[in-house]
């Protein structure tokens, strides 16, 4: 049996030092005005030069990120390595646009999956598109996307002006650089989702990308975001897609990080939510994601990458009712960096296939991806009160063990 309570299982790589660090950190993550205010304010503090940077490095930096450069990650990889636990890399630098920002981007994933290709534990590496095409391109053929769901590959590029047209190629030139390094390298890319008004040419990009490179093995996956009313159907239709079309898919689940975002502007611009009404549906919507999956694993490649205890523990109960091994070679579990150790660390205990999905890049660039890890730490419920529960519970255990 599985448990996410041993929290021994859970931190056993942590000192008391570092999770002393953590339990304050949490706390402070548990406190709703402080996380506002720090969200808001500390992108303002940075770009003033507004002395923060040790105070940021040393609290949500290193809780949550792998190191500014690829190189600093391997000390952390090793040891996760040390628990039977992988790694999904990730070059965390978002919102530098410009198209030589753009080739810089490409050519540091392709770094990232040569560096991958020489690690035992690194499988896999992760990408957001947004990081090699302009976002105001993106939204442009979203808007004129001719079935609104991608899940065909078609995208639309007569409504772009000539100059626009050549941008799209060097975008899709970017992307098939980065795949063919990936076939060679024998490494995963997933694709991250994206906002809705921009995601459906990201799922027809990517699904192109699969029908070009998933045909004898997987090299290429698609985040799926169930916290979307519409998405389970467009798992489904993803399958007949590529049964059609004869290619493998690659299908990383999750529930989604823009919720908040969607709602206001669904909201601001009258238009209905794409967001399921509560998380009860959004629960439902995932668990049967994962039973699809499970029921068509000799047609897909799976990737629960989710924080919820249940989710995760009811992936291995499909997999036990099926008689199949809890290690099975199209299923793989991920958490990300600094949470959930204890789901992370006792499936690896389990046997399982996990990893840790392992953000890197300098402080000042990956601050989107720590604004929106501190908020959602604080969204989720119950999620930041669980995590404290269990660093506690620990730091408790260690001390009567002394």
């Amino acid at each position: 049996m599985i448990s996410f309570d041993n929290t021994e299982s859970a931190f056993a790589y942590k000192t008391n030092k570092e999770l002393k660090k953590a339990n304050f950190l949490f706390s402070a993550m548990d406190i709703g005005w402080l996380v506002k205010a720090g969200t808001r304010l500390t992108p303002w503090a940075l770009k003033a030069h507004l002395p923060i940077n040790g105070l940021l490095r040393n609290t949500i930096f290193k809780q949550f990120v792998g190191g500014e450069s690829l190189q600093e990650t391997a000390k952390i990889a090793d040891k996760l390595s040390q628990y039977n636990v992988q790694v999904i890399l990730d070059y965390g630098v978002e919102g530098k646009e410009g198209e030589q920002n753009f080739d810089n981007a490409a050519a540091e994933f392709i770094k990232v999956i040569q560096y991958a290709a020489t690690q035992p534990n690194i499988p896999f590496m992760s990408i957001k598109l947004t990081g090699i095409i302009r976002f105001e391109l993106l939204e442009k053929l979203d808007a004129a996307a001719d079935n609104k769901s991608g899940v065909e590959g078609r995208i639309n590029i007569d409504v772009l002006d000539a100059d626009e047209k050549e941008e799209w190629q060097r975008v899709v030139n970017r992307l098939i650089k980065i795949c063919e390094a990936a076939q060679r390298n024998n490494v995963g890319v997933l694709i991250d989702a994206e906002e809705t008004w921009i995601q459906d040419p990201v799922d027809a990009l990517t699904m192109q990308m699969m029908q070009k490179y998933n045909f004898t093995k997987i090299v290429v996956y698609n985040t799926i975001q169930l916290y979307r009313h519409d998405r389970l159907q467009f798992l489904k239709d993803s399958l007949v897609e590529a049964q059609n079309k004869n290619f493998i898919l690659g299908a990383k689940l999750v529930r989604g990080a823009y919720m908040e975002k969607e709602r206001k502007r669904a909201a601001a611009m009258n238009y209905p939510s794409p967001i399921q009404p509560d998380k009860e549906s959004c629960d439902k919507g995932y668990n049967e994601a994962i039973e699809f999956c499970i029921e068509h694993l000799d047609k897909l490649f799976l990737i629960v990458a989710s924080h919820n205890e249940y989710s995760n523990l009811y992936t291995t109960q499909l997999l036990q009712q099926k008689n199949l091994p809890l290690n099975h070679s199209r299923v793989h579990f991920s958490q990300l960096l600094g949470m959930s150790d204890n789901i992370t660390f006792n499936l690896a205990k389990a046997g399982c296939s996990v990893s840790k999905y392992l953000p890197f890049g300098p402080l000042k660039d990956v601050i989107p991806y720590l604004m929106r890890r501190a908020q959602e730490n604080s969204s989720v419920s119950g999620h930041t009160g669980r995590e404290l529960q269990l660093i506690k519970k620990e730091l408790q255990r260690r001390g009567r063990n002394k």
